[in-house]
């Protein structure tokens, strides 16, 4: 599901009212529909006060319907307030304006042109953001700044329409926190845009559906986007179906180079998940106190020990392994920091580089020149960070892994609510699976063994980030719905991860092709 910015949904909605053959006002009407639908499924309760606050813009008239479709159900609480203040309301807003007016009386309605007067709020207010939408391309000031404040210190159910009024599509660095309305809900239209996805934004956004309003296929097609959701239909495509009459060989050998001495954990975590997604063979290069914890916690493990027998100091031939991954685990001694790059810079297996390897990077920014192009790095935010030179928000840090991708012809897979997949050539894949419950230690080394095995049986280096992300977070998913997302812990994706595997290996259903309905 591509994700357009703010002009290509302009252009989308102009296209979709041409080639639909209907008016704006009419797709307007469809938004609002499809709003209302949520509010009926969510909010039941027709004696409820709701109160609509209306820009002067489609993303006000929008709301003014919603308030109209709203009373004609039966609701019997309206107030709608419609923001005025410069006399320049668009055409779709203002007939929506006199449409509320004439057949729904009972709507107590105003337009704010001077002074606004605040609305009495109870606990049980609904509240309905129709202010700004993805047409804003400035932080909000003045008056409508000072509604932003009144409605997020109202302590009350919030649903923004498109956007939380404030909130850019794409980049908030130099945003105002304090003027953005903090969402119960966000009803984005028609495709998810790039903010509702990225982490600083979730304080405002709250939990963010996609609202169909059937778009033109045509040119949503057509949309030049680097930034897409993966979905599941497309990641069924990417799973190979074994040969019956495969061996280990089939299947590839795996290396795995981490645990320092007292973080042999992180080591059979990644070994574990290597092999319980399907890798013919693994070995472990690990100092040698590692030996008696991993063989019994991975018997299905072969191990290699280092020269040192605490710490990685000495390089291993890759001749005969598929691919090669480092850094659960492994620490950042000096010793340690030399033998690393020494055994990265001169590989010629495919290579996933994850924790301490990549911290090892972040205190050598010079050696990242030596690491082979279709590399793997699979850091988190502050990784990230420590990497690049870059501000902490989570935009610019997400342009900086673009870049360095691009810069440097790696994956990177920027982990997070929504992890981003980099590649060489720009692009930006998101992943909609996962959940709270996989923020716990070790749920990075899971996925480091998933990418591994991966690429050890043959898939090339994007569709084993892409696949290997989906499956990672599936896990997660039912190990959340079967646990509560309170109490998985990082072995708890481990033993899922056989349902994530049923679950794409299913036969296909119309779930599968259908735009996800909740981001």
């Amino acid at each position: 599901m591509k994700l357009p910015n703010a002009h290509q949904m302009k252009d989308l909605d102009a296209y979709t009212i041409q080639e639909q053959e209907i008016s704006s006002v009419q797709l307007m009407e469809r938004a609002a529909n499809q709003v209302a639908h949520f509010i009926f499924s969510h909010y039941s309760e027709k004696a409820r006060p709701i109160i609509i606050f209306s820009g002067p813009g489609n993303n006000g008239g929008d709301g003014l319907a919603v308030a109209r479709i709203l009373s004609k159900a039966g609701y019997e609480s309206i107030q709608a307030f419609l923001f005025n203040t410069n006399n320049t309301l668009s055409n779709d807003c203002e007939l929506n304006a006199k449409r509320l007016q004439e057949e729904c009386p009972q709507v107590e309605f105003t337009e704010v042109q001077q002074q606004f007067e605040a609305p009495e709020l109870s606990q049980d207010t609904l509240i309905i953001d129709a202010l700004f939408g993805t047409g804003l391309n400035k932080p909000l000031g003045g008056g409508y700044a000072a509604l932003v404040k009144f409605i997020n210190a109202a302590h009350t159910d919030v649903i923004s329409i498109d956007m939380p009024s404030g909130l850019m599509c794409e980049d908030n660095t130099y945003n105002s926190p304090s003027a953005i309305v903090r969402a119960t809900y966000t009803l984005t239209l028609g495709l998810p845009k790039l903010s509702l996805l990225l982490p600083d934004s979730q304080t405002y956004v709250g939990q963010a559906f996609t609202l169909n309003i059937n778009l033109s296929e045509k040119k949503i097609s057509e949309i030049d986007s680097p930034f897409q959701i993966i979905e599941k239909w497309q990641i069924k495509r990417l799973l190979k179906k074994r040969p019956a009459f495969g061996h280990k060989g089939t299947f590839g050998t795996a290396l795995l180079i981490a645990g320092q001495y007292g973080m042999a954990g992180a080591a059979i975590l990644a070994a574990k998940a290597c092999l319980k997604s399907g890798v013919g063979k693994i070995v472990v290069h690990t100092p040698i106190l590692n030996n008696n914890i991993l063989q019994i916690a991975v018997p299905e493990a072969i191990l290699e020990h280092d020269e040192d027998n605490r710490i990685f100091t000495t390089p291993t031939l890759i001749e005969s392994f598929q691919a090669l991954a480092i850094g659960p685990g492994l620490g950042q001694d000096k010793r340690t920091a030399l033998a690393f790059i020494e055994q990265t810079s001169h590989t010629e297996a495919p290579l996933i580089i994850d924790a301490d390897g990549i911290n090892i990077l972040g205190s050598h920014k010079g050696w990242i020149s030596q690491i082979p192009q279709q590399t793997i790095l699979t850091p988190h935010p502050k990784e990230m960070q420590r990497l690049g030179i870059c501000n902490s928000d989570s935009y610019s840090i997400l342009l900086e892994a673009i870049n360095m991708a691009q810069r440097h012809r790696f994956f990177i897979c920027l982990k997070g609510h929504y992890t981003a997949i980099c590649t060489p050539e720009g692009k930006v894949y998101f992943n909609p699976t996962g959940n709270s419950g996989m923020a716990t230690a070790g749920s990075g080394d899971v996925l480091t063994g998933i990418i591994l095995s991966l690429i050890a049986q043959g898939y090339n280096q994007e569709d084993a980030c892409l696949l290997g992300t989906y499956l990672h977070g599936l896990a997660g998913d039912y190990a959340a719905m079967a646990l509560g997302e309170q109490s998985v812990v990082a072995s708890d994706l481990i033993a899922y991860l056989p349902e994530a595997f049923k679950a794409l290996e299913a036969p296909s259903t119309d779930e599968d092709t259908n735009s996800i309905k909740a981001l």
